[in-house]
């Protein structure tokens, strides 16, 4: 036994060499720092859904899957637009919304942003504007950045948020 120890001692502890740190994976680090410089807090998003089919729901709730994580971020859903910095709107605005999306954008506190998501919310999608249906989001409420896609992947709706925290960051 005494052999063996050493020669442990000697030999010291056998292993690899300590990986090198890739900057690119501090994503989340940046990202938070990012928020708090525009915010000064962590991100609260209301989503909102003016009359779509729900397909774009559907995507936006794997966001909190754990493959995007969006919580790990610091960014979190609230139930009332009293608590939101962000609006995440999905659909064409239909007539019967129109008032409760204007107060819902109302409610929102400053610095509010909206997100307009999938191709209905864009410019109306395949139920353009009509009789039941206003159309898009920006034909009710301003809309700072919008998502293409019917629907749009969770990556495509993560860099649409993204992408509106970065312009509310610039003068």
């Amino acid at each position: 036994m005494w052999r063996v120890l050493r020669q442990i001692v000697r030999a010291g502890m056998p292993g690899e060499p300590p990986a090198e740190v890739d900057e690119s994976l501090r994503l989340k680090e940046r990202l938070h720092a990012q928020i708090l410089a525009t915010l000064g807090r962590a991100l609260t998003i209301r989503q909102v859904d003016a009359g779509s089919c729900n397909g774009c729901e559907l995507e936006i709730h794997a966001l909190g899957n754990p493959i995007y994580n969006l919580e790990g971020l610091g960014i979190k859903f609230v139930a009332s637009p009293r608590h939101a910095d962000l609006l995440l709107v999905t659909g064409p605005v239909a007539k019967h919304m129109e008032i409760a999306l204007k107060r819902t954008y109302e409610a929102t506190p400053e610095p509010k942003l909206v997100v307009a998501v999938g191709d209905c919310g864009v410019d109306g999608g395949i139920f353009g504007q009509s009789y039941a249906s206003c159309g898009a989001v920006a034909k009710v409420i301003p809309v700072d950045v919008v998502v293409h896609g019917c629907p749009p992947s969770p990556t495509a709706i993560l860099q649409g948020i993204l992408t509106a925290i970065s312009v509310r960051n610039q003068p």
